[in-house]
């Protein structure tokens, strides 16, 4: 079992920048990729940006080039910097850990972010 932490979200206006953090603890070994999606109210949850252990990433459309996953290891935890924010991207953003060998992936509880002047 894993579980994951988020924090970092906030109230922030158009075209600045928010870094969320996720910090995840108990079964880290069972982990082969770490991603981070958003639920805006009455939308369906999406990917946003994701990396493997293998240190492979990839962006949803909407956010690449302005977006940036990354990882620290040694502290488990993985963060996502956002630049140029844009009212569109509010949302409830939550991390999730992709599980090995069949085993239950994990969620956060979620973090929510709003855009606005």
């Amino acid at each position: 079992q894993v579980q994951l932490v988020e924090s970092g979200g906030g109230l922030v206006q158009p075209g600045g920048s928010l870094r969320l953090s996720c910090a995840s603890s108990g079964s880290i070994f069972s982990i082969r990729a770490m991603g981070w999606y958003r639920q805006a109210p009455g939308k369906q949850r999406e990917l946003v940006a994701r990396i493997n252990n293998g240190g492979t990433t990839y962006y949803a459309y909407s956010v690449k080039g302005r977006f940036t996953i990354s990882r620290d290891s040694a502290k488990n935890t993985v963060y996502l910097q956002m630049n140029s924010l844009k009212p569109e991207d509010t949302a409830t953003y939550y991390c999730k850990a992709d599980a090995r060998w069949g085993l239950s992936d994990s969620w956060g509880q979620g973090t929510q972010v709003t855009v606005s002047s």
